[in-house]
């Protein structure tokens, strides 16, 4: 196992900066060389989904924690292993880097892998404030000609085609609303997303300074850092989590833009464990496009799953992905009398949103979930979780690009 001396004797040497590596040309066959930074439990998902599509191969993972690196060799044995990312980026033999680090994190790696060449392929939700969201942004744009996929794996699923073609019918009408939930349940005395210290989470094996990142300061503390989404200096809690997946799909759909306000209430009313962030809430947003879009979530009852309905004037569409239905359309018979209801055909594999991000990195098209849609969601999500702290609507302001 890699050791916290094993680190400071490595930085002892010298970093000699992360210089641009222009990325080669990929032709449609190529081998797409991959690194990983953050190998925790969704960076393992992608390292396997990446590896699953033709022509791919995981050459580095970065963690701050050994035994993630450990557990990132057994996906990938032949991967190098690193306990600073930078040394991860000079390898420029890497085309394409996976990022799943806390939301925190977010910003740091995303600009210094653009700006060391590599193509992005960036967890949701993509920035944790809208400072972070306008650095992005800005390495983004120097970055030039490099593809940048969002973690949004909706909206590579057959869904979005199957939605956007009911919109094109007419058939909808004027939207008005969109209700969409996400709600769980766990068992008793089985707080949802709490995750156990291990007895190797100590201070030699995981290196502190390194996850804090621009958060404040704070003395080593093992569940802080295991159980980071429950803390407000590293997540966004449920609203970075879910709301942004369940936004990401109409927000495309739709080309809804960032909202005008937002509202939010709730509390922690169920789980009683330290945790900062609550488990039950409910999101008012407002957008230019005279469109209510609600958002309500919970970790106490599960019966109403995840779904989002969009209500227009002629016609419902429904999307209910846990139930595993299909979405559907339903008319609205007091204006489509002889209206039936549609059920969309498409189904796609759980690849598909990494495969799209390795096809465009190959054709230079845009992805499925580009840069802007990320920042859009990203936003209205930053809206949510300030609107909840100040208790209070926050409203956007264009001209300045702030939440005021």
């Amino acid at each position: 196992m890699h050791s916290r001396r094993h680190f400071f004797e490595k930085a002892a040497a010298g970093l000699a900066g992360v210089a641009l590596a222009s990325s080669r040309a990929l032709g449609a066959n190529d081998r797409i060389r991959i690194g990983v930074i953050g190998p925790g439990a969704r960076g393992k998902e992608l390292m396997k989904l990446a590896l699953a599509c033709p022509n791919t191969e995981i050459v580095g993972a970065a963690d701050v924690y050994t035994r993630r690196l450990d557990e990132a060799k057994k996906i990938a044995p032949s991967a190098k292993t690193y306990l600073d990312y930078r040394h991860l980026l000079e390898d420029q033999s890497i085309d394409a880097v996976l990022i799943a680090t806390p939301q925190h994190l977010h910003c740091e790696h995303f600009v210094a892998s653009l700006d060391a060449g590599k193509h992005v392929y960036q967890e949701k939700t993509m920035a944790f404030t809208v400072d972070h969201a306008k650095r992005m942004r800005a390495a983004y744009q120097r970055a030039g000609k490099r593809t940048v996929q969002i973690g949004h794996q909706g909206c590579s699923m057959g869904q979005i085609v199957d939605a956007m073609e009911f919109m094109k019918t007419g058939y909808v009408g004027k939207i008005t609303s969109i209700h969409s939930h996400m709600y769980r349940n766990t068992p008793h005395g089985k707080p949802q997303w709490s995750r156990p210290v291990l007895a190797d989470m100590t201070a030699e094996n995981i290196i502190w300074k390194s996850f804090l990142g621009e958060a404040p300061p704070h003395d080593f503390d093992p569940n802080r850092y295991i159980n980071w989404r429950f803390y407000w200096d590293y997540s966004g809690g449920n609203f970075y989590e879910n709301m942004c997946h369940q936004l990401a799909i109409w927000y495309k759909v739709l080309a809804v833009s960032i909202p005008t306000a937002v509202t939010t209430v709730g509390g922690i009313y169920l789980w009683k464990d330290g945790r900062e962030v609550p488990d039950t809430m409910s999101v008012n947003m407002q957008h230019s496009e005279e469109m209510l879009f609600t958002w309500d979530s919970g970790f106490g009852n599960q019966n109403l799953g995840i779904t989002e309905h969009v209500l227009g004037t002629d016609g419902t569409i429904i999307n209910a992905s846990e139930m595993d239905e299909a979405i559907r359309y339903v008319p609205e018979k007091v204006n489509r009398p002889d209206g039936v209801e549609i059920v969309g055909q498409r189904r796609t594999p759980a690849t598909a949103h990494m495969q799209n991000f390795l096809d465009c990195i190959r054709s230079g098209n845009e992805p499925n979930c580009p840069f802007e849609l990320g920042y859009r969601v990203s936003i209205a999500s930053r809206m949510a979780v300030d609107s909840y702290r100040q208790n209070r609507t926050l409203r956007w302001e264009p001209t300045r690009e702030e939440a005021v």
